[in-house]
């Protein structure tokens, strides 16, 4: 997190998170770097449906059509988490970390959205307990955000 932290601070590119099943995890660990004020905007913690649709806008009828662990809710929350916090970066973060498939879906499927120039959504099939699968995923995020920025 620190090489990433340093990153955002030395190009001056602003960022925000969405987060459901890691709960806040990234920001935490994004927010727990000093100077990191400078650059970080703040996140959203949507962990229930009701909360994505109150908070980000995302209709009733999207969560039933597709379920909060897809690519397309991953999509809107950031792209909406974006909006309402006005940054460079927003990534999202919705999947199942356990202990049990819900949505007919298996433990470990992830979608990770990062909206920087542009959105892609990336979907992973992580294994371990609920942490380690949190972990993972925001392990993730920190290599892919670090690519981004050092390519540009």
């Amino acid at each position: 997190m620190d090489e990433l932290a340093k990153a955002l601070i030395k190009y001056n590119i602003s960022i925000s998170s969405v987060e459901s099943f890691t709960v806040g995890n990234f920001a935490a660990m994004l927010g727990s770097i000093p100077g990191i004020s400078k650059v970080y905007k703040g996140s959203l913690v949507t962990y229930q449906s009701k909360t994505k649709e109150r908070l980000l806008g995302i209709s009733h009828e999207v969560i039933e059509k597709y379920g909060v662990v897809s690519k397309e809710i991953a999509s809107l929350m950031c792209i909406n988490g974006k909006q309402i916090l006005d940054s460079d970066i927003c990534v999202s973060f919705t999947g199942n970390a356990g202990p049990d498939a819900m949505e007919e879906k298996p433990v470990g499927l992830v979608y990770i959205g990062i909206l920087y120039e542009g959105v892609n959504i990336y979907e992973l099939k992580l294994k371990g307990t609920r942490e380690e699968i949190q972990q993972q995923a925001i392990d993730f995020v920190i290599r892919k955000l670090i690519e981004k920025i050092k390519v540009n």
